[in-house]
């Protein structure tokens, strides 16, 4: 074999087998056969290459089996992309039909996914009914909790308060006295308790009316809880008759703010449908003897002591009572006495 021959075989082993595309000396590239060689050569090294990069090759132009295969290769490798991208954007239909264990394994499997996929979209269809009517139902648990809640303060305060006027009913007036009462006896504060009773009372109903009597009830309240200060509070006694305690107050402030309280009911005619009414009420005051508090007394003891008081207080409101009504008396010990004369 001539040299010439070797050299052209050597370079046929350099395109098979180097990194580098080898160049055809001048020489060589006069052979036809082998200038032939290295360019279809050539071009299925560049087309491998870019396989073996993950990329797609341009189109061999140059014929022959090889070429042709590699040509098929990378149509068959672009419909599989084509494919694949289909599928990242959730369409695993089938277009075309691809023959080949590659295609019938890609196929199988997005068949499999696409199926997988509905019945997760049915679960999350399934999932949100059920998510909307579990919200559903705890919304309704939580309005029946709620209006529970607001039964039960309404209850408690129906319970707690006179229906009529809105303030305190007796045993509630007599409760709230009893912690009031500890407070006091603790940082030995002064206090009084005062009973108020709307002067004819009995008179203004049989004239006008017991509806109207209501009314008169109702702006009694109105008028003496205005005047009250923040440490005081009121309840219903019974009847036409209030009780007060007065927190932060000797005998001498708790006759002034009972005075001040009757100004203003004698001020503030009562309006009803046959024209304003003027009411007048008595007081009757008595101060919480601090020594006299039941020692670490709570409950019953309590309330039979805020019972004695509030006699006391009954007691010089009789005396205003008597004295002419529209007045404000102060308890005095001996009181009970001079009414048995």
């Amino acid at each position: 074999m001539e040299e010439r021959e070797y050299r052209a075989l050597d370079h046929v082993l350099k395109l098979l087998r180097d990194d580098a595309m080898p160049e055809i000396p001048d020489e060589l590239a006069e052979i036809p056969a082998l200038g032939e060689a290295h360019g279809r050569l050539g071009a299925v090294r560049e087309a491998l290459r870019s396989l073996s990069r993950g990329d797609l090759p341009p189109e061999i132009s140059a014929g022959g089996s090889v070429a042709e295969s590699l040509n098929t290769l990378r149509s068959r490798l672009g419909e599989l992309a084509r494919r694949m991208r289909m599928a990242e954007n959730g369409d695993f239909s089938r277009q075309g039909d691809c023959p080949g264990e590659i295609f019938a394994a890609f196929d199988s499997m997005a068949l499999r996914l696409d199926g997988m996929i509905c019945d997760l979209r049915k679960k999350e269809e399934t999932l949100l009914i059920m998510t909307r009517d579990l919200q559903n139902e705890v919304s309704l648990r939580t309005s029946a909790v709620e209006a529970l809640q607001q039964s039960e303060l309404r209850f408690r305060h129906l319970a707690s308060h006179d229906p009529l006027t809105g303030i305190l009913n007796r045993r509630s007036f007599m409760e709230r006295a009893s912690h009031e009462l500890q407070f006091v006896s603790q940082q030995n504060t002064l206090s009084c308790i005062a009973i108020m009773d709307i002067d004819h009372f009995k008179r203004f109903n049989d004239r006008y009316g017991h509806v109207n009597g209501d009314e008169v009830l109702k702006h009694v309240v109105k008028i003496v809880s205005e005047g009250l200060r923040k440490h005081d509070f009121l309840g219903r006694y019974g009847g036409e008759e209030f009780v007060f305690f007065l927190g932060n107050a000797d005998l001498e402030t708790g006759v002034k703010v009972a005075d001040r309280l009757r100004k203003s009911l004698e001020t503030s005619p009562v309006k009803i449908e046959s024209g304003p009414v003027r009411i007048t009420a008595s007081f009757g005051v008595a101060p919480v003897v601090n020594s006299e508090i039941p020692a670490q007394a709570e409950g019953r003891e309590n309330t039979d002591f805020i019972r004695m008081v509030i006699d006391r207080a009954d007691h010089a409101m009789y005396k205003a009572k008597r004295t002419g009504r529209n007045k404000v008396a102060a308890y005095e010990p001996g009181l009970e006495m001079q009414e048995q004369q």
